[in-house]
């Protein structure tokens, strides 16, 4: 391990970089773009790299990664790599082929991590159009221990789940192994602090994406609603300790003992975000909650999240379609299109 970055222990006793960098574009950019980007990563010194065979990039981000080793930058077991089993795979007899579809376009033996993307699954009818297909989440998280037993990935997880799934995977007769994290949005407008204490009380590690708030698609987001890093209490915060706007709700998620990605395409964001993980940014972690020089949540969620906060959450909206299959195959085909 890096001495120099913030490591989280995981349930099965392995450690992940506190600080990742994600690799998700839209689908406009050039997957080049992702090439370089994740080299100037590991050349920053990022160690974590987040992908999934959704976004299309896992040939990208192999042969940055390779590159870097190539010229003695780092070693493969220098670099923590997660991908996720996208739904339309979550058929027990597809998921591990999906792995390896995806460590060959990385050119890896193994990724650290692999996570069921989504609790729910798709299949693609007759007809070509993705639909609504009805599997077992147990039965998905069975195949992926089978992964994990082959030595294709060495610790498994989940993204997008909620407290019921995640019980759900808990509970299960004849459970082997435990998820180790939890991948979700997560950010000051909304901090899943209830999540996040469930998790921590199960020894799961949640791990947040969209922390710097989204790429104001407007397909997905009000160009009304407020941007993230220009909100006036982490703008003040910011300019208080000389720090970005970014740096702070990265370092927040830190002290909660919560692991974040960072993503951008931008060579000067790369080298900025990653500055959160120098040891003088701010007091010693078991004091983070606490600190004159890091905001707590009285500070930020008082001014920011309280009850009739503009802000709407993709993924709450998508919660309460969970348990209604009719919405939920109206809101699939509306997204797959």
């Amino acid at each position: 391990m890096n001495s120099r970055l913030q490591y989280v222990e995981l349930n099965d006793g392995r450690f992940i970089p506190g600080l990742g960098f994600g690799t998700y574009k839209p689908p406009e950019v050039p997957n080049s773009k992702t090439t370089e980007a994740t080299k100037i990563a590991i050349e920053a010194g990022y160690r974590h790299i987040d992908c999934a065979y959704a976004y299309q990039v896992e040939e990208e981000v192999g042969l940055a990664v390779r590159s870097k080793i190539a010229d003695g930058t780092v070693k493969r077991e220098d670099i923590f790599c997660t991908s996720k089993l996208w739904c339309t795979f979550h058929r027990p007899e597809l998921v591990q082929s999906s792995l390896e579809r995806s460590l060959k376009k990385f050119h890896f033996d193994y990724v650290d991590l692999y996570l069921i993307h989504y609790p729910f699954s798709m299949k693609v009818n007759e007809n070509g159009k993705t639909i609504y297909d009805h599997v077992d989440l147990c039965a998905v998280w069975e195949a992926m221990e089978k992964c994990k037993d082959a030595g294709l990935a060495k610790s498994i997880g989940v993204s997008n789940f909620n407290r019921r799934q995640l019980e759900m995977i808990l509970n299960k007769p004849g459970l082997k192994y435990k998820p180790v994290c939890n991948q979700v949005e997560c950010h000051v407008y909304h901090n899943q602090r209830k999540l996040l204490d469930f998790c921590k009380s199960k020894n799961i590690v949640l791990v947040a994406y969209g922390a710097l708030g989204t790429q104001r698609d407007k397909q997905w987001v009000d160009q009304s609603s407020p941007v993230l890093l220009d909100d006036p209490v982490l703008g003040a915060l910011a300019k208080k300790h000389k720090r970005s706007p970014a740096l702070i709700a990265l370092r927040y998620q830190l002290q909660r003992g919560v692991v974040v990605l960072a993503q951008s395409l931008k060579e000067n964001e790369i080298k900025e975000n990653i500055q959160v993980e120098r040891r003088h940014f701010c007091k010693q972690l078991t004091t983070l909650m606490y600190s004159e020089y890091c905001f707590s949540d009285t500070d930020i969620f008082v001014e920011i999240c309280s009850p009739n906060s503009p802000c709407v959450s993709f993924f709450s909206f998508w919660y309460t379609f969970m348990n209604n299959v009719n919405s939920l195959v109206v809101f699939m085909s509306l997204l797959c299109g």
